[in-house]
């Protein structure tokens, strides 16, 4: 029983080795762009501030059914279309991307940064963050 405690911590321990070292690369500052990790709580904030935000939601879209942040688009990263799709986003108004955890629109995040989207906002641990932060919540139609 200890060994599987043991592996489960070093897998834990170097996901967020991982993860810290991808974060710093992808939220590195960049003079005239943006492109941050943010809590819940620095969303709402930044969303009221800022009511021109895509919202980008990564997930697919049986989970974007059963529940998504106010005014998103889904846009799933394993959508085969997604790129095309993507291209109908406005690189000059910021984007707000997320997914159920923070793994896929880290993906995204990366791809908006690619091509070359000047303001870009991560939440941090995704929607599941969202939700537990207790913020609202919509039950897209689609």
């Amino acid at each position: 029983m200890i060994w599987i405690v043991a592996v489960l911590c070093i897998a834990v321990c170097g996901w967020y080795r991982y993860e810290g070292r991808w974060d710093r690369q992808l939220f590195a500052s960049e003079e005239g762009r943006v492109c941050v990790n943010v809590h819940p709580h620095e969303a709402i904030l930044f969303l009221e501030a800022h009511p021109e935000t895509q919202v980008l939601d990564v997930r697919d879209k049986d989970e974007f059914c059963v529940g998504a942040l106010p005014g998103a688009v889904n846009l799933s990263l394993g959508d085969d279309e997604f790129l095309q799709k993507f291209f109908g986003l406005e690189r000059d108004r910021p984007v707000l991307v997320y997914c159920a955890g923070g793994y896929r629109s880290r993906k995204a995040a990366a791809i908006l940064k690619e091509q070359g989207f000047r303001n870009i906002q991560h939440l941090h641990r995704g929607y599941h963050s969202w939700q537990f932060a207790g913020f609202p919540v919509l039950k897209p139609s689609t």
